[in-house]
């Protein structure tokens, strides 16, 4: 009699409680779906841990049979995967292991690994305090402050990852570390924007800003106005102060009834944001682009944690494609040729083309930061795309790749990995500082066990 011989995934069954599903098995399509669903990643398992020790256990595990380990919390970033064969990798999910600890006096949060933004944000809010939060409120903390973290706050404070002051994080040998700037300092500076590439990050430390409220909204017009409203907003963001940073996004939506009607069937240009000013500072700032007559403006004093909703990012998973540039300047060609693709008379698959207000503090390397504590360029374009079917996919990539190629003459080269969705040259990204990441790597993990969205090598 002969027995079949078990996959090396079956060596992983029964840790986590149960919580690892192999294909087949009731629980993996469902594990094994990240928030974008435009991305069919199939692991050799999916494993949901629920504490730091479990993600131990599988790390040990996966390397004991010969398998590759991908952290994942919510998904939202994906993308990379798309492209990438998981057949020898373990899939760990990181979204069941949440929490948030405040320390008000220390103005700091502790947060677990696949905690989302909006909890940290609701967690601080009654201490009259903030976190360098994305424009969604359901991305995860980890991923984006490992990638760096573009907020609204940042033309101010710069980069999120500057915020991060301490990293747990379990490494290729199963070991859980607390990676500071006084302990395994070269492992956190290469955490500080170099992603996942290191160890699966359980709870990361934060720096919290004492904001209660904020001065935020957005501006609305329909898309006609554009090449009226677009290079006014150009204009306007090469003289206002580090206290503003808003983005300008032209937006395309089909008619459905789920959607509110200024949006249902509508082409439209938005501009969102905050202004760290009092009431009457920020109304005179906002003043050039009021005088434009927007067709709904909602920049009002309102709580620090609304902040996460101006933006309007889908509230639930959604299928999409992407593809992104940092741009050096915004000068009136650029201009011309943005609106060439998505301005009024197109016919783009993009869902919206969103152009990023960067610079200020987010263009100066912070003191003691990380691989990536700045970045250099003054816009992030990010182009999005619906894509429910192959085909619409396809469009979308076709179209996204359009506009990056319309604003190839003006863009730096380098990339806001957490808007990177396709492969990039991560040499590029961190240039002189890239063969110091890869020493931390080899050093952290010199048998290539960890699969990263953007892979150090």
């Amino acid at each position: 009699m002969t027995t079949t011989p078990l996959s090396p995934a079956e060596h992983l069954r029964g840790l986590c409680a149960g919580r690892v599903h192999l294909p087949g098995d009731p629980g993996y399509d469902a594990a094994r779906t990240p928030w974008n669903l435009a991305v069919d990643q199939r692991p050799a398992a999916v494993a949901v841990p629920h504490s730091a020790d479990e993600v131990a256990d599988v790390v040990r595990a996966a390397a004991a049979a010969g398998l590759r380990v991908a952290p994942q919390s919510s998904g939202h970033g994906a993308g990379p995967f798309m492209r990438r064969d998981l057949g020898d990798t373990v899939l760990i999910r990181l979204h069941e292991l949440t929490g948030v600890t405040v320390d008000a006096e220390a103005r700091t949060a502790r947060v677990l690994g696949g905690t989302l933004w909006q909890d940290v944000v609701t967690a601080a809010a009654p201490h009259g305090l903030t976190a360098m939060h994305g424009s969604a409120p359901d991305v995860a903390v980890a991923g984006y402050v490992l990638g760096g973290g573009l907020s609204f706050y940042g033309r101010r404070h710069g980069l999120a990852t500057n915020s991060l002051r301490a990293v747990e994080v379990v490494t290729a040998d199963g070991s859980l570390v607390r990676a500071t700037a006084d302990d395994h300092a070269e492992l956190f500076w290469a955490l500080r924007g170099g992603g996942g590439n290191f160890g699966v990050v359980v709870a990361v430390e934060l720096d919290l800003l004492p904001y209660a409220d904020v001065f935020a909204g957005m501006l609305l017009w329909d898309r006609e106005r554009a090449p009226e409203v677009v290079p006014a907003w150009a204009a306007w963001t090469r003289e206002v102060p580090e206290s503003v940073t808003t983005s300008l996004r032209v937006m395309s939506f089909p008619p459905l009834p789920e959607l509110p009607p200024f949006l249902s069937g509508r082409q439209i240009v938005v501009i969102d944001g905050a202004v760290l000013e009092d009431d009457d500072r920020a109304a005179e700032l906002l003043a050039p682009l009021r005088a434009l007559a927007p067709e709904m403006d909602t920049f009002a004093r309102i709580p620090a944690a609304g902040l996460t909703a101006v933006h309007m990012d889908p509230p639930a998973p959604a299928p999409a494609v992407a593809d992104h540039a940092v741009l050096a300047e915004l000068p009136e060609e650029a201009v011309a040729a943005y609106l060439g693709e998505v301005g009024p008379g197109s016919t783009t698959s993009l869902l919206f083309a969103e152009l990023r207000h960067l610079g200020g503090a987010l263009a100066r390397p912070a003191e003691g930061g990380g691989v990536a504590s700045h970045l250099e360029g003054t816009y992030a374009l990010f182009c999005v795309a619906i894509a429910p079917f192959p085909e619409a996919a396809a469009q979308g990539i076709a179209d996204a790749a359009a506009m990056c190629a319309a604003m190839a003459p003006w863009t730096t080269g380098t990339h806001v990995l957490n808007f990177s969705d396709s492969p990039v040259d991560v040499a590029s990204v961190y240039g002189d500082r890239y063969e110091r990441l890869r020493a931390v790597r080899a050093a952290a993990d010199p048998h290539g066990l960890f699969v990263a969205h953007h892979p150090v090598a």
